[in-house]
């Protein structure tokens, strides 16, 4: 019984503190920017991809992104999508390569917002600096996207090599790469969640600290997707009626916003947990403070 009004109480301060913080306008600031973000981070993919000579990694890389989205939210924005994979680009070293980079790691800096609000952390670092830790971070991320979908793309050549040796161990192609492809999808978003609670906002925390947020945003994201994804299928018409033309641009939209909020509510909920273990008298910031001080010394 303690246990759980121990969990209700954390939850409802998080709830609280969600709120105070503007939870609901960061999150509509993070929909955006990543939504903007989203289609300079596909160029930058695909001139990477055609700088390492297989544009074709790029196609796989976007459907590893896209692979738990609900099936509604993604094929609104496939079109689009597939045009931007399909132009030509050799401009990976241009200044419209330059910009693309950094207008994709403006997603990166709206989740530090976030999340700096959520631990109550200030910013000491210089903005030049964090501008180019984010950019790095989104280099990162593209270079990493593309050695995934390389893992895919060879993943049929290392089946078709174990039948030959093991025929009765694989079976079907099609399952063990549909489950690669999940398993694949979850790990790079559960390590991208855990570095970006971890080192993404000012100071540190450990990850016993991050984990209960981390959980909470993985289990109510694929939820959301869920019911999100049943409500498109039998009302995606209001949105097609409603904002005709931009109607696959506000259904990708609003499905941001609620991870968004998910995300951020998250980091609340890691803070809330961090706060109960703190005397009253003492603040989030300040009890942060003190544990980095105790892990250094």
């Amino acid at each position: 019984m303690r246990q759980l009004r121990y969990v209700y109480h954390v939850v409802l301060d998080a709830f609280y503190t969600f709120l105070a913080d503007d939870g609901w306008a960061i999150a509509s600031h993070i929909a955006l920017s990543t939504l903007m973000a989203l289609f300079p981070f596909l160029i930058v993919l695909t001139s990477l991809a055609g700088f390492f000579g297989s544009k074709e990694l790029a196609d796989q890389a976007v459907g590893l992104l896209l692979q738990v989205w609900p099936k509604q939210v993604a094929d609104s924005l496939s079109g689009q999508i597939h045009e931007v994979l399909t132009t030509s680009r050799g401009d990976i070293l241009t200044i419209g390569a330059v910009l693309a980079v950094y207008f994709a790691s403006n997603g990166v800096e709206a989740l530090r917002v976030a999340l700096n609000r959520a631990y109550a952390v200030g910013e000491p670092r210089r903005w030049y600096w964090l501008r180019l830790e984010s950019i790095g971070y989104t280099l990162v991320a593209a270079i990493t996207a593309l050695a995934m979908a390389f893992l895919i793309v060879l993943g049929p050549l290392f089946i078709e090599a174990a039948r030959r040796h093991i025929p009765f161990f694989v079976e079907s192609n099609e399952s063990i790469l549909n489950f690669a492809r999940y398993g694949i999808t979850i790990t790079a978003l559960v390590v991208a969640l855990v570095i970006l609670h971890a080192w993404l906002p000012a100071g540190r925390r450990r990850f016993l600290h991050i984990l209960p947020g981390i959980i909470f945003t993985m289990i109510a994201s694929l939820i959301s997707g869920v019911v999100f994804g049943q409500y498109l299928a039998r009302f995606a018409n209001n949105y097609v009626t409603m904002y005709a033309g931009l109607a696959s641009v506000i259904i990708a939209l609003v499905f941001l916003y609620f991870i968004a909020a998910i995300f951020v509510y998250g980091g609340e909920l890691n803070a809330a947990i961090i706060k109960s273990h703190v005397p009253h008298d003492v603040s989030l910031h300040a009890a942060q403070s003190l544990r980095r001080a105790d892990s250094q010394a």
